[in-house]
């Protein structure tokens, strides 16, 4: 009901919401127009759940109104796809084959460029997830469906949210440091 309600809202009635199994499975799919909430969420009416269907709410939102980060997400997810698919293999074939032929290293360096989309579509993710997580403060608060104290729950539980997609992005840049790095060390020896 909050979902529908923050939806109604901004006129996007046309915005379908489903049950989707599964644990954290919560999403809005463009394609279909369609948010889909976990069963822990779809009848919830916890702040926490209250939260997570306002939040992909607040995706739907975006995409109706062209929100330019979206956009560049949707852009390279099929590069993302393939540099996450391929990026190690090319690395660690290139590393392996780098030491028959020096000049076979550049398989290496392509399967880390492939690689980095990764941590290119996390870095895009991140003002992405925040600025969905503020319109669905927004809707909260201007739709009356939480009162001031489950609002600041409801703010905790989209703050830690986004927080994993920091770490997710850190790690992502760790590891391609570190794949650099081996790399290099490779190279010199």
């Amino acid at each position: 009901m909050a979902a529908r309600a923050v939806l109604d809202s901004n006129g996007l009635q046309n915005v379908a919401i489903e049950r989707v199994r599964g644990n954290l499975t919560d999403h809005y799919d463009p394609k279909h127009n369609v948010i889909r909430l976990s069963d822990s969420v779809y009848d919830s009416g916890s702040t926490a759940a209250i939260g997570v269907a306002c939040h992909e709410a607040g995706h739907a939102l975006q995409y109706a109104e062209g929100y330019l980060p979206i956009k560049i997400r949707q852009a390279i997810i099929p590069i993302t796809n393939i540099g996450s698919q391929l990026g190690l293999w090319l690395f660690l074939i290139g590393l392996l084959f780098s030491y028959f032929s020096e000049s076979l290293v550049i398989v290496a360096y392509i399967g880390l460029a492939l690689f980095s989309f990764t941590a290119l579509f996390q870095l895009v993710t991140l003002p992405t997830e925040y600025n969905a997580s503020n319109r669905a403060m927004e809707a909260i608060e201007t739709c009356g469906i939480l009162n001031e104290t489950e609002q600041q729950s409801a703010r905790k539980v989209l703050n830690a949210a986004a927080l994993t997609y920091v770490a997710a992005l850190a790690v992502s840049l760790t590891q391609i440091l570190r794949l650099f790095l081996i790399l290099g060390r490779n190279h010199r020896d």
